[in-house]
């Protein structure tokens, strides 16, 4: 049984860096206080509850939502301006982190249950350029913050500014060996 993936097309590969141009996509997301690893549990656990039924579907009742991966972390950004799922630098801005799950591809904005959280919001995100840098083993702050400075300097190599907030994407649930992890941290460019 495959989990979905947002689409993207691979613009370039070097290595473990990519350049990525992802299509549409919609997210369920929530701000959540404290540290990234805290942070974590407290905003799966919210969006886990919308995706397993915590909502009100347009049908009447509730609906199940099938996972999808990665799932995507990022430090609250001042203005809102942020491209899609995964991150770079995770340094803590305003003591916030953005958690989302990129919702299954045969949902738009209007036809997905409204979440009856209110925590929990739902948004469109635009196609968006995307750099990437994969890697495996725990994503804790220090091995993030290391792998976001290694994905700008390679971006730096290339000429490239980033235009969005560093983010942090997790493909795999937490019982996953930590070796058969695979991570990435992404920025719009």
């Amino acid at each position: 049984m495959a989990i979905e993936e947002p689409k993207f097309k691979l613009v370039e590969k070097s290595g473990n860096f990519e350049l990525r141009l992802y299509a549409p996509r919609v997210v369920a997301e929530t701000l959540v206080d404290g540290s990234l690893n805290d942070a974590s549990g407290v905003g799966f656990r919210r969006i886990a509850d919308y995706n397993f039924g915590n909502n009100t579907s347009q049908k009447g009742g509730s609906e199940k939502i099938s996972m999808t991966a990665p799932v995507g972390m990022a430090p609250k950004a001042a203005s809102e301006k942020i491209s899609m799922t995964a991150p770079v630098a995770m340094q803590q801005s305003s003591g916030q982190w953005r958690m989302y799950f990129v919702m299954p591809s045969q949902y738009t904005l209007s036809t997905l249950p409204t979440p009856n959280n209110p925590a929990v919001t739902l948004r469109e995100l635009p196609e968006t350029r995307m750099a990437v840098l994969r890697f495996s083993g725990l994503a804790g702050e220090e091995k993030t913050a290391t792998k976001t400075a290694e994905l700008i300097a390679w971006l730096k190599s290339k000429n490239i500014t980033p235009t969005g907030t560093p983010e942090l994407a997790r493909y795999n649930p937490p019982w996953t060996l930590p070796f058969l992890r695979r991570n990435e941290v992404m920025v719009a460019y």
